[in-house]
């Protein structure tokens, strides 16, 4: 059963909401995954550590919030849509999806498909999952993106109509995150019975996942390996002891500098690909000094973006600007100025926050990739010009629950969306659930909302151009530089495709990967 992509008339116009990462440069080392024979192999079992984990790990999709909890999800449920390798949004669960006005949407499912119990999917699941959204009490995490559904109705037994408040060309592109796939219908808590390549066999959140193969996959030939056991292990260096000596046979987020380690060993390869992953220093701006511009724009000035890129992670980087479109993506705009390390400037504006020699606390873990290093950085740079950090380092189990955020100076890690407004939407919109710094720009949420239905190209790149100036401008985050998603994997795992949304394929490696006996 293939995966068609979303028609033209679904888009009114592929160029508006294509507007994604293509072109963000797919880089594959030593080991692509067309190096494997031709014939994929059906068996084999593989253990996946990741780098991040806690007790609130979840089965529930709408609140999945780590890339534990997407690579957990994919594995057990499916989309109306998915995202393929070359950032092109297929048809998944959905047969077609369609509009005239992208207001009113028209969502017809696929045939039988049936859930791990046996009910077979149909419009009473969509309806469900996409409403679970709206209510306070499921506690989503995009629960604002889903306010502009306006209406989610039954039409019969494979049909959806969707209404939004206002028109949205993204519309098929945002169905395919991973807190959208669909559950069945009237499952208040979600517990993995989902129509995905997986069934669920075990799950310990902060331990483990262990799936097993879906015999009834309505995909034909998917998957291929027996089972996944999904695990964490948040130190880097443990990770890539793991998987060199034969305890998993694939892992993400690795450190630039490990590389070499893995390129030396005739078992292991590298999966690398170019990317919107950042980590940003969190300035709160509800809180003082964090919330005084003079003070935000010091910090800008502060950082050595080229040492960073160079010193923590080999050039596997891109050089940021403090907003979070990166430079490969084609809504970014190249006429806002690059900020780039001036003491003098960052002096200047330090003594105008009126900071003095107060001890400031800034907050990393090696949850927010690079964040220990580029906190290091920052006081050394802020000594030169009075500013007194004390780098806070903490672990990375519970870091994002207990800390990010919740300091005046926090680091973030920000994973890569399909879309301009899905990264605009979840963070920097002024009532987010994860605009963490607190940033409210009425002029940037007017501008939002507008370029969602605007059908002229030109227009909808001017709207988001000035997006990205008025967040470059006065947001209180400092974003140094993008960086390069970098997985390793035993050789004999095969079917590995990079995608630009995240490690691990985009998070949806398992249905695809196979095991070379």
């Amino acid at each position: 059963m293939s995966r068609p992509a979303i028609s033209r008339r679904a888009l009114v116009g592929a160029g508006v909401a294509g507007a994604g990462l293509v072109g963000a440069g797919l880089l594959l080392r030593r080991g692509s995954a067309a190096d494997g024979p031709r014939a994929p192999a059906r068996g084999g079992y593989i253990r996946v550590a990741t780098q991040s984990s806690s007790t609130s790990d979840t089965l529930d999709p709408a609140k999945g919030a780590l890339s534990t909890d997407y690579v957990r999800h994919f594995m057990l449920y499916n989309g109306l849509t998915t995202i393929a390798p070359d950032m092109s949004t297929q048809l998944s669960l959905a047969e077609a999806i369609e509009s005239d006005d992208l207001v009113d949407w028209t969502i017809r499912l696929r045939r039988g498909i049936t859930f791990h119990d046996g009910a077979d999917l149909t419009a009473d699941d969509v309806v469900w999952s996409l409403r679970r959204h709206k209510d306070a009490s499921v506690g989503s995490t995009v629960a604002t993106i889903a306010e502009q559904f306006a209406n989610i109705a039954k039409v019969d037994r494979e049909t959806v109509r969707l209404r939004l408040t206002g028109a949205n060309a993204d519309l098929p592109t945002i169905l395919s995150q991973s807190q959208f796939l669909i559950v069945r219908n009237g499952e208040t808590s979600p517990a993995g019975n989902g129509t995905g390549p997986f069934k669920l066999s075990d799950f310990r959140p902060g331990v483990r996942t262990l799936v097993v193969r879906n015999p009834d996959y309505w995909v034909p030939d998917r998957p291929r390996l027996e089972g996944i056991e999904l695990i964490s292990i948040p130190d880097e260096v443990s990770r890539v002891n793991a998987l060199l000596s034969g305890d998993v046979q694939l892992i993400n987020a690795i450190d630039p500098r490990s590389t070499r380690r893995i390129e030396a060993s005739a078992g292991h390869d590298l999966l690398v690909t170019r990317s919107g992953l950042y980590t940003d220093l969190v300035m709160r701006q509800g809180a003082m000094p964090t919330g005084n511009v003079h003070f935000s724009a010091a910090i800008k000035h502060m950082i050595d973006r080229p040492l960073v890129n160079r010193a923590l992670f080999r050039d596997f980087a891109t050089i940021g600007n403090d907003q979070p479109i990166p430079p490969f993506h084609p809504l970014y705009n190249p006429n806002v100025g690059q900020t780039t390390v001036d003491l003098d400037k960052a002096r200047w504006h330090l003594r105008q926050s009126g900071v003095g020699r107060t001890l400031l606390p800034v907050y990393a873990s090696p949850a927010a990739t690079g964040s220990i290093d580029m906190a290091s950085i920052l006081q050394e740079y802020g000594a030169r010009i009075g500013l007194n950090l004390a780098v806070n380092r903490v672990p990375a189990d519970g870091y994002w629950s207990t800390h990010w955020g919740r300091h005046p100076l926090s680091f973030g890690n920000t994973n890569p969306r399909p879309t301009a407004d899905l990264i605009f939407s979840l963070f920097y919109k002024s009532d987010a659930e994860w605009n963490v710094s607190g940033w409210q720009n009425e002029r940037f949420d007017r501008l939002l909302i507008a370029a969602r239905g605007e059908t002229n190209q030109a227009l909808r790149e001017e709207m988001y151009g000035e997006m990205q100036q008025l967040v470059h401008d006065h947001c209180g985050v400092m974003i140094p530089v993008f960086i390069s998603l970098i997985d390793g994997f035993d050789a004999r795992l095969k079917g590995l495709e990079p995608v630009p949304l995240g490690g691990l394929g985009g998070y949806r490696f398992a249905e695809d990967a196979w095991w070379e006996a």
